[in-house]
């Protein structure tokens, strides 16, 4: 039944086939000029009913597909995507408002599928961090990285608490380091605005480097300081809040803090030999770290536009050990300001891929220490202080939504400056699951 013009008719003509057949007086007109009125009001008045079943009908539909696709802006999954809210906001389904404001009698097709809107959600990189993730939903995250770093010609005068570390005063004329790191990451959506979260990594790391002693550069002092090692990182973990909901074009704001506990092998702790080379890899900086960090994230569809600060506070301890000819008493690792900026596209409902750029500013390792002369004898406390550091990356994600529950995401950054890493390269596989 497409038209209700059709409808009609064919009631007109069943009405007539089942009158008597008589002579057509005046009173036989007016009799039957009545009977035709009320069965035509009969027609439209199941017409209207049955417009407004489908307009129920296709509510229905509408709303069990948003659910299945979860579209929805308060269906977020997990806190590393982000929901794209329609740009502009979709008008009613064409088909069913004209079905239920169409006058009687009137031709008009029902039944069509309204244009659906477009919702999708996109994924911004490992260290944005998205929308909250919502109350009662427990994200585990299993995370696998490789970090490549080749440098040459480095001169380090001190301590250097940056990827590798190094004491005394020699030439690295050639310095590779590779770490592989698989993580497991936990998120709690305590409310919809508020979630805890953690990170546990097991690290191995392979350090290669050829060194020469700047007192005595000679050919028998060079070294082969090649080590390896593997153990348990840096453990952290933090809190983030959702102060803006993205509403009326407004991004949303997430605030959080971050804390790294030294729970990995310290730079200070692993053996060295007299030169203060290491025989054993670190896993861990050795040092306390708290990061506050302010997140903003703007959904423009088809696009998301990101920018995150933060600034990492470095705690000093002392370490009171004697590398080499030294007593190294205290250190602290200078303090690091960052920011980064990016977009995410989507390429459709399953597929984004996120482009951006961060840069960390690593202030310099303050050391104060101790010389012994030739009779062992410690000479007065001396302090140090190294170069700064500028960490430039070029950031590069994609993301593919195997279900409502699972994402695969893959991040590579591409070292900007030249103190920066080389390569990074995460995957990251977070599964979603309802806990209360």
């Amino acid at each position: 039944m497409r038209h209700v013009s059709t409808l009609a008719a064919c009631g007109l003509l069943a009405i007539g086939s089942s009158l008597p057949a008589r002579a057509a007086t005046g009173d036989d007109l007016e009799t039957l000029r009545a009977e035709l009125i009320a069965q035509k009001s009969a027609l439209d008045e199941q017409q209207k009913q049955l417009n407004a079943q489908r307009v129920r009908l296709q509510a229905i539909e509408d709303s069990l597909l948003s659910r299945m696709r979860g579209t929805g802006a308060a269906q977020v999954a997990g806190s590393d995507t982000v929901p794209l809210p329609p740009s502009p906001p979709p008008a009613p389904p064409a088909s069913a408002q004209a079905a239920a404001n169409a006058p009687a009698g009137s031709v008009q097709t029902v039944g069509e599928a309204p244009t659906e809107q477009r919702q999708v959600q996109v994924a911004v990189l490992a260290e944005q961090g998205g929308v909250i993730t919502r109350a009662g939903r427990l994200t585990l995250e299993p995370v696998l990285e490789y970090a490549r770093a080749d440098r040459n010609r480095f001169v380090f005068r001190g301590v250097q608490v940056i990827n590798a570390l190094a004491i005394g005063v020699f030439d690295i004329n050639e310095a590779r380091q590779d770490v592989l790191t698989a993580a497991g990451v936990a998120r709690l959506g305590v409310t919809n605005r508020f979630e805890i979260n953690a990170r546990v990594p097991y690290v191995y790391r392979s350090d290669k480097a050829v060194v020469t002693p700047i007192a005595n550069p000679t050919p028998s002092n060079t070294q082969d300081a090649s080590v390896r090692d593997s153990g348990i990182g840096d453990i952290d973990f933090g809190a983030r809040y959702q102060f803006t909901d993205g509403r009326n074009g407004a991004p949303y704001l997430i605030g959080g803090i971050q804390a790294i506990a030294p729970t990995g092998t310290s730079p200070f702790a692993v053996e060295r030999n007299t030169l203060g080379i290491a025989r054993e890899a670190s896993t861990g900086a050795g040092f306390w770290g708290i990061t506050p960090n302010l997140t903003a994230i703007l959904p423009t569809d088809p696009a998301v536009l990101f920018a995150t600060v933060g600034y990492t506070v470095n705690i000093a301890r002392n370490i009171d050990r004697m590398i080499g000819t030294t007593l190294i008493e205290r250190v602290k690792p200078g303090d690091t300001p960052s920011a980064s900026v990016g977009i995410a596209l989507s390429l459709n409902p399953r597929t984004s891929l996120s482009l951006g750029y961060g840069h960390s500013w690593s202030m310099g390792t303050k050391m104060r220490f101790r010389t012994t002369d030739a009779n062992g004898v410690l000479g007065d406390e001396a302090t140090s202080k190294t170069r700064d550091l500028q960490l430039g990356r070029l950031l590069f994600g994609v993301s593919y939504r195997t279900s409502p529950r699972t994402t695969i995401n893959w991040n590579l950054e591409m070292g900007a400056t030249e103190d920066a890493t080389d390569l990074r390269t995460t995957l990251r596989i977070p599964l979603t699951f309802e806990v209360f």
